[in-house]
C-alpha cells in the first residue's frame, strides 16, 4: 500500500517554520538584566507602577535586539524607543483628555502614519510598531504618573538596555577592540560565504550560496554603516574594517562570475577567503594566500575557457585583499544614503498606502471595539483596555509575516503564556517571584524570537506578570478573549477590498530591484566606465540588495491565504528573471576588464534575459522598466 505525502499549505507550512542557529547567549544575559532588575528597584523604591512601565520599555527594545554592531544597535533599538516613548505621550493625555470617539479618531489617524513610515524599512517598521503600542498602551493602562513621568521611564528603560548592548561583548569575536566586535563578525561572515559560493560553483547549490553571499554583504554593509557623528571612520580599527569590507567587494564579484559560469573550480580557491577570514576575526596577519590558479591557465572540460577570465579575476582580487590587509585603511562602503525625497516618496507610494489602510481600519477598529467592552463592562471592572488593539498591531503588520501565520502564532503564544502564567500565579511567592518571573521571561526572548507563537508566549508570560506586579490579578483569560477577537478583526479588515492597491508592497520592491537591475546593467554596457569600479560596485550592492528586499516580500507574500496570495502571482518568476539578470551583468563586467569584450554567450544570455523580463512583468501587470538605449 502506497502513502501519498500531504503537501502542506504554504500558510500553514510558514506558521510552523522555526528559524535555527546557535543561541545568542549575549543577548540572553542583557535580557535577563534589563527589565528584571528594573522592575526590582521600583518595587524596593515604592514606584511600582513606573518599574512597570520602565520594564515594558526595556521589554519592547529587546524585542528588536538583533545581531549586528553597536552603531547599528544605536538607530535600531534607538529610535523605536523615541517612538513608542512619544507614542506612549500622546496616548496618555489622548486617553486622559478625550471622549471614545475622539480618541478612536486620534489612534485610527496614528495608524495610518505608523502604516505608511512602515514601508521605508525595517526601522521605520519598528518605530512605527513602538509609536501604536505604546500609544495604547498610554491611553489603555491607567496610571498615577503624568504622561510626560511615564515616557521618560518607558525611554529609561529602553535606554537601559541600549547601555548594556553598547558596554557588553556581544559576540565570540573579541580580537583587538571589543566594541567592534559585531562588524568583525559581520565582515568575517563576508569572506566565508565567498568561500562557500566558491565551493558550491557548478552545482545545484550555487544559486542559494549566491543568497547567501547577499545577505552576508548586506548585513556587513548595515554593521559598518550606522549612524556616526562624524562623517568618516574615526579609528585605526574601524578604518581597518573598512578596508577589509572594501576588499572583499572584487571577491564577492569574481565569485559570482565564476558561479554565474556554471563549472566547478578547484577547491583550492576557497582557501584564501578562509584565511581571510579568520584575520579578520582574530587579528592576526594572513599569512600567505594560495593562488585559486595560475592566471591565464586552461583547465576542465574543453568549453571552459569562460572561467579563466573569472579565475583572474579572483586572483587578483585575492592580492588586493592581502594588500588591502596590511594597510589597513578605508573609508567606503559603496553605498549611498536614502534621501529625505526618497524616504517620503516611498511612503506615500503604494507600499506605504496598502500599510497605512490596513493599520489604520485594525488599529483604529480594535481601539474602539476595546473602549466599548470596557464602558460595557463586558467582563466587569476592568481599566486595562490596551491589550487588543495592541495585539492588532503585531498581527496586522505584513512585514512581520504572513496574515494566517501571525494570527495562527499569536492565538496559540497567547493561550499558552498565559495557561502557562496562570499556572506560575498560583505557585511563586508576591511580588518577588513575579519580579524573577520577568527576569527569566527577558531573558527567553532572544530565544524565543524565532518563532513567532514562542515569542508571543513569552511576551503574554512578562507582560501578565508585570500587570499583576502593578495591582491587575487575574488577568490572563481576559487576554486570551481579547487576543481571539484582535484576530478575528485582522482577519475580517485584511481581507476587505479598500483603496490600496493589492500586492502593492511586493510591486514597489520589485519595481525598484528592477529599476536598480536597469542602471547596473547600463553602467557596465556603457563606454568609458571601464576603469570606474567603485561605481560599478556601489550599483552592484544596491541592486543586490533591492533584489534581496523584493524576494523577502514575494515570499511573505506567497505564504498568504490564496485570496490574498494570488494579487502576486507571477512576480517570483520575475524576480528570479532578474537575478539571473544582474548575475549575468556581474558576469559582463569580470570579463570586460578582463578582455574589454564581452563573448557571445554573455550577449546572446543578456538579450535571452531582458526579452524573457519584458514578457514576465507585462504578464504580472508591472509597470514597464525605465527605457535605456544599452547596446549589446
Amino acid at each position: 500500500m502506497r502513502l501519498t505525502r500531504l503537501a502542506v499549505p504554504p500558510w500553514l507550512a510558514h506558521a510552523l517554520r522555526a528559524q535555527r542557529g546557535p543561541v545568542p547567549w549575549n543577548a540572553v544575559v542583557r535580557g535577563a538584566l534589563a527589565a528584571g532588575p528594573l522592575l526590582l528597584v521600583a518595587v524596593l523604591s515604592g514606584r511600582t507602577s513606573l518599574g512597570v512601565v520602565a520594564a515594558l520599555g526595556a521589554m519592547l527594545t529587546g524585542i528588536n535586539d538583533r545581531p549586528g554592531s553597536r552603531r547599528v544597535a544605536v538607530e535600531r533599538l534607538g529610535v523605536p524607543a523615541l517612538a513608542g516613548a512619544g507614542g506612549l505621550l500622546i496616548g496618555s493625555y489622548a486617553g486622559q483628555h478625550t471622549g471614545a470617539v475622539t480618541l478612536t479618531l486620534v489612534l485610527t489617524l496614528l495608524g495610518l502614519l505608523a502604516g505608511a513610515v512602515s514601508a521605508v524599512g525595517p526601522v521605520a517598521s519598528g518605530a512605527a510598531t513602538q509609536l501604536l503600542v505604546g500609544s495604547a498602551i498610554g491611553a489603555g493602562m491607567p496610571l498615577p504618573e503624568p504622561g510626560w513621568e511615564r515616557a521618560l521611564f518607558f525611554l529609561g528603560g529602553a535606554g537601559w538596555l541600549l547601555a548594556l548592548r553598547l558596554a557588553l561583548p556581544t559576540t565570540a569575536v573579541n580580537a583587538g577592540d571589543y566594541r567592534f566586535d559585531g562588524e568583525r563578525d559581520a565582515v568575517g561572515g563576508v569572506y566565508d560565504a565567498i568561500a562557500r559560493l566558491l565551493l558550491a560553483a557548478g552545482g545545484p547549490d550555487a544559486a542559494r550560496r549566491r543568497v547567501a553571499l547577499t545577505a552576508a554583504l548586506d548585513h556587513a554593509q548595515d554593521a559598518l554603516a550606522g549612524p556616526r557623528l562624524r562623517r568618516y571612520a574615526s579609528s585605526g580599527a574601524e578604518r581597518r574594517l573598512h578596508a577589509q569590507y572594501a576588499a572583499a567587494l572584487p571577491l564577492a564579484e569574481a565569485a559570482t562570475a565564476l558561479a554565474w559560469v556554471g563549472e566547478a573550480v578547484p577547491a583550492r580557491a576557497a582557501e584564501g577567503p578562509r584565511r581571510l577570514a579568520v584575520a579578520v576575526r582574530t587579528g592576526a596577519p594572513t599569512g600567505p594566500l594560495p593562488a585559486p590558479a595560475v592566471p591565464g591557465a586552461r583547465f576542465g572540460t574543453p568549453g571552459s575557457t569562460s572561467v579563466v577570465p573569472a579565475l583572474r579575476a579572483l586572483h587578483e582580487a585575492l592580492l588586493h585583499a592581502a594588500d588591502a590587509f596590511d594597510r589597513g585603511s578605508g573609508t567606503a562602503l559603496h553605498t549611498r544614503r536614502r534621501t529625505a525625497v526618497s524616504v517620503v516618496r516611498t511612503a506615500l507610494g503604494s507600499a506605504g498606502r496598502e500599510y497605512g489602510i490596513r493599520v489604520a481600519l485594525c488599529f483604529g477598529t480594535s481601539a474602539a471595539v476595546a473602549q466599548a467592552l470596557h464602558h460595557a463592562r463586558w467582563y466587569g471592572n476592568h481599566p486595562h483596555w490596551y491589550w487588543l488593539p495592541a495585539t492588532a498591531v503585531f498581527l496586522v503588520k505584513p512585514d512581520l509575516g504572513p496574515l494566517a501565520s501571525r494570527v495562527l502564532c499569536r492565538a496559540a503564544g497567547t493561550v499558552l503564556g498565559a495557561v502557562a502564567f496562570a499556572g506560575l500565579a498560583l505557585l511563586l511567592p508576591r511580588p518577588e517571584g513575579l519580579v524573577a518571573l520577568v527576569a527569566v521571561s527577558g531573558a527567553l526572548i532572544p530565544v524565543a524570537t524565532r518563532h513567532f507563537a514562542a515569542q508571543t508566549a513569552v511576551v503574554t508570560v512578562l507582560v501578565l506578570a508585570l500587570v499583576m506586579v502593578g495591582g491587575e490579578p487575574q488577568a490572563s483569560w481576559n487576554r486570551i478573549v481579547e487576543t481571539l477577537l484582535a484576530c478575528a478583526i485582522v482577519l475580517l479588515v485584511g481581507h476587505l477590498p479598500t483603496l490600496g492597491q493589492r500586492g502593492g508592497t511586493v510591486r514597489a520592491r520589485l519595481t525598484r530591484a528592477t529599476e536598480a537591475a536597469d542602471v547596473y546593467l547600463a553602467h557596465v554596457l556603457s563606454d568609458g566606465t571601464a576603469g570606474d569600479r567603485t561605481g560599478r560596485w556601489v550599483l552592484r550592492r544596491e541592486a543586490y540588495r533591492a533584489l534581496a528586499e523584493a524576494r523577502s516580500a514575494i515570499d511573505l507574500a506567497a505564504a498568504e491565504l490564496p485570496a490574498l496570495a494570488r494579487h502576486s502571482e507571477g512576480t517570483g518568476e520575475v524576480a528570479a528573471t532578474l537575478e539571473r539578470l544582474v548575475d549575468t551583468t556581474t558576469a559582463c563586467a569580470v570579463q570586460l576588464d578582463d578582455t574589454g569584450r564581452l563573448t557571445p554567450r554573455h550577449t546572446d544570455r543578456i538579450t535571452e534575459l531582458l526579452g524573457e523580463l519584458a514578457e514576465r512583468r507585462e504578464r504580472t501587470g508591472l509597470r514597464a522598466a525605465p527605457a535605456r538605449s544599452v547596446a549589446v
